[in-house]
C-alpha cells in the first residue's frame, strides 16, 4: 500500500507527518519548513502558487490570493459568517447555483473545496519527494465541530487532490493521541484547541491504551483570524479618525494592513509592547500617509478578552456533557498557533486550576496523532488498544407539524447505529417523506436540514398501522447513513447522508481530472 500521512488541514498553515518505527515525524515541505501556509495565489498567466510562494503574492495581488478558506468551506453564501467576511476578505466572494459560498478568481469561480485541494495537493508532493514514491493514502483532521457538510466539503477537497482517505479523525482527539502515546500516561485530558479559524474543546480519558473521548463542544467559527481582526479594525479605525480615509476601500491597503497586525499579534505573545510601521498606506491631495503605532499587550488583551472568554462556555458544556468538573482533569493540552498567546493561557490555567502541558507543539500535534492513526489502522501502533471518538451533533428526523425526533444525541461514541420505528399520518398513506435533520431545537425548522428522502410502495392501511423503522448509521469519520424500512412489505430506501449543497461526485470527479493534469486556469477579463 505505501506510506499513510496524517494531514492537518488548517486555517492559516497546515502540516503533514509519517509514521517511523511506531513514532510519528514531521515531514518538512519542499522548503524545508514542518508547516506550509494554507495559500493559493494564482498569478497573471495562471500559474498556481502554494504555501510560503503564495502568500508573499497577498500584498501584491490581493484579488487572487486565497487565504483562511477553511472557514469558508461547506458553508452557505448566505450565512451571518459568509455575509461578515464579505467586507473583510480582499478576494471576492459569489453565491453558487446551490447556494453554497464560491471565489471568484477572475471571471470564472472556484469551490472552497478545490481550492483546499490545492494545498493539499502540494502536501501530498512534499510527501512524495520525501519518501520518493508516490503516496495516494491520508488520515485528515477535522475540527471536531465540523458538522456533516463541512466534513464531506473536507473529503472531497481530498478525492480532488488525489488522496485517498483512510480515516477523518478529529483535530483535538488527534492532538490527545499524540500526547497520550508519547505521555504513556494514564487519566482525564481536556484538549484546549483554538487555531487560526475554529475552536474546539474535547474532553478525553487515557485508560491502559484505550482512548475514550467523553465529550466535544466548539465554535466552527472562532480563531485566530478574529484577533487579527481587532488589531486591523483597530489600525484603520484610528487612521480613518487621523486622516477620514476608509482603506476599506483599498484591497491592497487592507491586506497590507492584516500582514501587519498578525506580525504584532504573534510579537506580543513574547514582548510587552511592539511598534506597526507601514510607510506610505495611502494618500490624498496634500500628501502621503502613513501609519506608525505602538500596541502594547495590555491593549490588545483588552480588544480581545471577549474572544477568549466565548470559549468558557464551550468548555463548560463540554465538562457537563462528560459529567466532569475541573478539577477532575489531570492533563491540559493546548493546540493551535493561538494558544500561544499568554491571555489564552492564563484563562485556561485559571479556568482548570492547572497549567497546560508545556512540550506540546501546537502547531504539529495534531498532524502527528493522524500518523498515529494511520498506524493504528494498518497495525504498526500496537501500544493502542482503542480509540473511541463521539458525534459532535444531535441527529433525527422531522415528524408532523414541524416535529423534530431526535435519533442520535450529541456526543454518541461513534461509529454508532440506532433504530427507531415510526407510523404514517394518514389513512392508505402508500409513501412517507424522510426528513435527515443536524441539531438540538425542540422544531424541525430550528435545525439544519442535512438530506431528504422518500420511502414508497407502502401498502394501503389505517393511519397509524404501518411500522417504519428509520435507522440511522454514524460511520468513524462522522458521516451519516439513513434507512427507512416498512416491516410489512420489506421495501427499503437507503440515503448517504451527502448534503444536499457541496460538490456532486461527478464535479468532485471532474475536478480531480483537471488536479491530476496540474491544468492553469487563465484569468479573464476581471483577473
Amino acid at each position: 500500500m505505501g506510506h499513510v500521512i496524517g494531514i492537518d488541514l488548517g486555517t492559516t498553515y497546515s502540516c503533514v507527518a509519517y509514521l517511523e518505527g511506531g513514532r510519528p515525524l514531521v515531514i518538512p515541505n519542499l522548503e524545508g519548513l514542518p508547516t506550509t501556509p494554507s495559500v493559493v495565489s494564482f498569478t497573471d498567466s495562471g500559474e498556481r502558487l502554494v504555501g510560503t510562494l503564495a502568500m508573499r503574492q497577498a500584498v501584491t495581488n490581493p484579488a487572487n490570493t486565497f487565504f483562511a478558506v477553511k472557514r469558508l468551506i461547506g458553508q452557505k453564501f448566505k450565512s451571518p459568517q459568509i455575509q461578515e467576511a464579505l467586507n473583510r476578505l480582499p478576494y471576492k466572494l459569489r453565491e453558487a447555483a446551490n447556494g453554497d459560498v464560491a471565489v471568484l478568481l477572475g471571471d470564472k469561480s472556484l469551490s472552497p473545496p478545490e481550492i483546499s485541494s490545492m494545498v493539499l495537493s502540494y502536501l501530498k508532493s512534499c510527501a512524495e519527494s520525501f519518501f520518493g514514491e508516490p503516496v495516494t493514502e491520508a488520515v485528515i483532521t477535522v475540527p471536531a465541530h465540523f458538522n456533516d457538510a463541512q466534513r464531506q466539503a473536507t473529503k472531497d477537497a481530498a478525492t480532488i487532490s488525489g488522496l485517498n482517505v483512510q480515516r477523518v479523525i478529529n483535530e483535538p482527539t488527534a492532538a490527545g493521541l499524540a500526547y497520550g502515546l508519547d505521555a504513556k500516561t494514564n487519566g482525564l485530558a481536556a484538549v484546549y484547541d483554538l487555531g487560526g479559524g475554529t475552536f474546539d474543546i474535547t474532553i478525553l480519558e487515557f485508560s491502559d491504551g484505550v482512548f475514550n473521548v467523553l465529550a466535544t463542544n466548539g465554535d466552527s467559527y472562532l480563531g485566530g483570524e478574529d484577533f487579527d481582526n481587532r488589531i486591523l479594525e483597530w489600525l484603520a479605525a484610528s487612521f480613518r479618525a487621523e486622516t477620514k480615509i476608509d482603506l476599506g476601500a483599498d484591497k491592497l491597503a487592507l491586506q497590507r494592513v492584516k500582514e501587519a497586525a498578525e506580525k504584532a499579534k504573534r510579537e506580543l505573545s513574547f514582548t510587552a509592547e511592539t511598534e506597526i510601521n507601514l510607510p506610505f498606506i495611502s494618500s490624498d491631495s496634500s500628501s502621503s500617509k502613513h501609519i506608525r503605532k505602538n500596541l502594547s499587550r495590555q491593549t490588545f488583551e483588552a480588544m480581545t478578552a471577549d474572544l477568549v472568554e466565548r470559549t468558557v462556555p464551550r468548555i463548560e458544556q463540554a465538562l457537563a456533557d462528560a459529567k466532569l468538573t475541573p478539577d477532575r482533569i489531570d492533563h491540559v493540552i493546548l493546540v493551535g498557533g493561538q494558544t500561544r498567546m499568554p491571555l489564552v493561557k492564563e484563562r485556561v490555567t485559571a479556568f482548570f486550576g492547572r497549567k497546560p502541558e508545556e512540550k506540546v507543539n501546537p502547531d504539529e500535534i495534531v498532524a502527528l496523532g493522524a500518523a498515529i492513526q494511520s498506524g493504528i489502522l494498518d497495525g504498526q501502533v500496537r501500544d493502542l488498544v482503542l480509540l473511541l471518538d463521539v458525534t459532535p451533533f444531535a441527529l433525527g428526523i422531522e415528524t408532523e407539524d414541524d416535529g423534530y425526533e431526535m435519533i442520535i444525541d450529541r456526543n454518541t461514541t461513534i461509529p454508532t447505529r440506532k433504530v427507531k420505528a415510526f407510523t404514517t399520518v394518514e389513512h392508505n398513506q402508500r409513501r412517507v417523506r424522510i426528513h435527515v435533520l443536524q441539531g438540538e431545537g425542540f422544531l424541525a425548522s430550528m435545525n439544519k436540514s442535512l438530506a431528504v428522502f422518500e420511502l414508497v410502495g407502502i401498502e394501503p392501511a389505517p393511519a397509524g398501522v404501518p411500522q417504519i423503522d428509520v435507522t440511522f448509521e454514524i460511520n468513524a469519520d462522522g458521516l451519516a447513513r439513513v434507512s427507512a424500512k416498512d416491516k410489512e412489505t420489506g421495501r427499503e430506501q437507503k440515503v448517504e447522508v451527502r448534503p444536499s449543497s457541496g460538490l456532486s461526485p461527478a464535479e468532485v470527479e471532474e475536478m480531480r481530472k483537471r488536479q491530476a493534469g496540474k491544468q492553469q486556469i487563465k484569468l479573464g477579463p476581471n483577473g
